[in-house]
């Protein structure tokens, strides 16, 4: 792949999804805590690594997380380059909600689920991060990275939240409501970093999984409660 649209001035981004875990399948919120991929997860990142191979980018992030990392590693052993970890990629941390499922928190929180639900940038489960601090986060990521690297071509294996806290600051729309773009495991996801600002160039770009089953969800178009698993 080679970046579309970009000139002398910009510093192109490709950011990727982790793969498959058991605990999309499971709709459990995952955040912070260190799920591995499973056996989908595992071929998704296979194919991944296949699909690149022979277009190797100029460096190589992954968030600090077990299942990042995974997704990683055929990119890194195909381009003989070692990820760099970066914790600021992480994806949103949920504090006590991590590791249930949306029946639980109902059950355990019924006060708060309504609050979850109505998708507010200021609302944080208990002990993690509202959106608004979670996008402050990504953004400062970001910033640090392109500063670091301008003009070279950064690949970023991330997760789902900060995929859509990404999607928004490029569109210029709220942090609050639903999900409005697809976010597929492991699917590629081109920006540029011009002037301050990120530019979409090509977005949810998964034909390397044709012929794998279907994913668990891919985060476009659905109820609330399915965008709990990213």
């Amino acid at each position: 792949m080679s970046p579309t649209g970009a000139d002398a001035a910009a510093t192109p981004l490709l950011f990727i999804r982790h793969g498959e875990t058991d605990w999309n399948r499971q709709l459990r919120f995952q955040g912070h805590i260190d799920v591995p991929l499973n056996a989908a997860g595992q071929d998704q990142a296979a194919r991944l690594g296949q699909r690149l191979a022979s277009q190797p980018w100029d460096r190589l992030f992954s968030s600090d997380l077990k299942r990042a990392q995974q997704t990683a590693q055929p990119l890194a052993l195909a381009w003989g380059q070692t990820p760099e970890l970066l914790p600021g990629f992480r994806e949103q941390h949920f504090g006590r909600w991590e590791g249930l499922d949306a029946p639980t928190i109902q059950a355990r929180y019924p006060q708060l689920w309504p609050h979850w639900l109505q998708h507010d940038g200021d609302f944080a489960a208990p002990g993690g991060e509202s959106l608004k601090q979670f996008h402050t986060r990504v953004w400062q990521a970001v910033t640090q990275l392109v500063a670091r690297y301008p003009g070279q071509r950064l690949v970023v294996v991330t997760h789902g939240g900060v995929l859509d806290m990404l999607w928004r600051s490029a569109q210029g729309l709220p942090l609050s409501g639903l999900r409005a773009c697809d976010i597929p495991n492991t699917g590629l996801n081109q920006l540029r970093w011009v002037g301050g600002k990120l530019h979409v160039d090509s977005w949810a770009d998964a034909r390397h999984l044709d012929g794998l089953p279907a994913q668990a969800f891919a985060g476009a178009g659905v109820p609330p409660v399915p965008t709990v698993a990213p």
